[in-house]
């Protein structure tokens, strides 16, 4: 028993010594922890906590009218302006208009805001202190729509420096008119602007500049567009005037835009330039052929009158001519005068067989004459034609009931003057022509292709 009761005080007194030592480990190092808290406070110290509820007295907000603009009184305060272009993101034909989203910044220096600092930092705050402030009321002439962004918050920031000095950034899309000349269109180049200026103060009050010229503007390197190709931006600023208000300071941001052709050539001139070859199928395809060659003809028209109607619908009623008018209506007109000329092919050859009907009811016998003769009995004689008839008996040309009506046909011709006789020879070459329906076709397969041809090599150097 003695021996057990040792074991048992022993091994308690060893259960308290690892005790202790666990509590004493535990004590060392909570108060390691509040050793470590108490450093990162002292070395991140929290200014909100000294300034709470005061930084309108800091900055002196309530000290001050600051509906007023700085150094009221003085010399016009000096704005700069620089902005960096977002993304552009439509140009609108119809309503000849762009839209831009940029961020537009304004560096003035207001001696109001000024605050004591021992390390020369800046403070930036949102769009909260902005309201209570005086900011520049700078805003987008012919502006249509425009908008700070909103999400998650107004994207606004303001900074204000110990010396006065403000930075204002804001993050705006904004909808603005573009005079557009579309007497070029598709093969043109368009410049438009995006406007700023103030519209309360003059430039004696407010003087609004670029803040580091050409260089204030700068743009997204990722921008394009599907139709344009955006050849150069720049900045520009001049005074703009109003008659009841006075001179103004005014900046401008001018782009430069060259629109992409083979979009037009794929959807507009190459469907055109087959539309007029496809009214040329129609000269190798038989006169007789009506129902084809009218059908062809017909259908090219439409086409034609298509694809002018779906131009037109996706350009505005401009009052002028444009370069792709110019080519869909000579377009058109081709096709048209290729249905007129098979038109006339038609009509001649109608007359043709009528005046061959009444020579075979007027002569129906023409025993020995051979037939190109008989076509030439209509008035219009060659001397060797005359002499030609005067070789044939009339027993062999006509009958004996017709014999004195022949007799005064061939009189006449005989006795007509060598005038007469030039005049009739040039009038029989003119009618054979035109009696020739084929000849019509021939001429039409050569005349309307070069004419085409060399209406696209006049446009293409004119407007390329």
């Amino acid at each position: 028993m003695p021996y057990f009761a040792k074991l048992l005080l022993l091994i308690f007194c060893f259960v308290l010594l690892v005790e202790s030592r666990k509590h004493r480990r535990r004590r060392w190092t909570s108060q390691l922890e509040v050793q470590r808290s108490s450093h990162i406070y002292k070395k991140n110290h929290d200014m909100t906590k000294m300034w709470k509820g005061k930084t309108e007295q800091l900055l002196r907000v309530e000290d001050h009218d600051f509906t007023m603009r700085p150094a009221f009184g003085g010399p016009a305060i000096p704005v700069g302006v620089d902005v960096q272009v977002e993304s552009l993101d439509s140009i609108s034909e119809v309503d000849m208009d762009f839209t831009m989203t940029l961020y537009l910044r304004h560096y003035w220096k207001d001696e109001r805001l000024s605050f004591p600092s021992t390390t020369n930092k800046s403070m930036t705050f949102d769009g909260r202190l902005v309201k209570k402030i005086w900011v520049p009321d700078v805003f987008f002439v012919h502006s249509k729509r425009s908008f700070i962004h909103d999400t998650t918050t107004d994207n606004i920031m303001l900074r204000v420096f110990p010396d006065g000095h403000v930075l204002y950034s804001m993050r705006v899309t904004v909808t603005a008119m573009c005079n557009m000349d579309f007497s070029r269109f598709p093969l043109d180049s368009q410049t438009c602007s995006l406007e700023l200026e103030s519209y309360a103060y003059t430039d004696e009050d407010l003087m609004l500049y670029w803040k580091n010229g050409n260089e204030s503007l700068k743009t997204d390197e990722k921008i394009s567009l599907s139709q344009f190709l955006i050849q150069k931006f720049h900045t520009t600023s001049r005074l703009a005037f109003y008659s009841s208000t006075g001179w103004y300071n005014r900046l401008y941001i001018n782009f430069t835009l060259r629109r992409h052709i083979f979009f037009f050539l794929l959807q507009t001139y190459f469907p055109a330039t087959l539309m007029v070859m496809l009214s040329w199928v129609s000269f190798w395809i038989d006169h007789r052929a009506v129902p084809a060659r009218v059908s062809l003809g017909i259908t090219t028209v439409l086409t034609m009158s298509t694809i002018i109607t779906g131009v037109n619908a996706s350009m505005p009623r401009v009052s002028y001519i444009k370069a792709v008018d110019i080519y869909l209506w000579v377009s058109f007109v081709f096709v048209f005068l290729s249905v007129l000329e098979y038109a006339a092919v038609n009509y001649l050859t109608t007359v043709q067989e009528r005046k061959e009907r009444k020579l075979q009811e007027r002569f129906p016998c023409m025993c020995g004459i051979p037939h190109s003769k008989t076509m030439m009995l209509d008035g219009n004689y060659s001397e060797s034609d005359a002499n030609s008839l005067a070789g044939y008996t009339r027993n062999q040309m006509v009958p004996e009931e017709e014999k004195q009506e022949k007799m005064v046909v061939h009189l006449a011709m005989s006795n007509e003057s060598n005038s007469s006789r030039k005049r009739g020879l040039k009038g029989h070459v003119g009618l054979r022509i035109i009696q020739n329906t084929h000849a019509i076709d021939k001429y039409s397969r050569i005349i309307f292709p070069g004419t085409y041809i060399f209406f696209n090599l006049i446009y293409w150097s004119v407007f390329s």
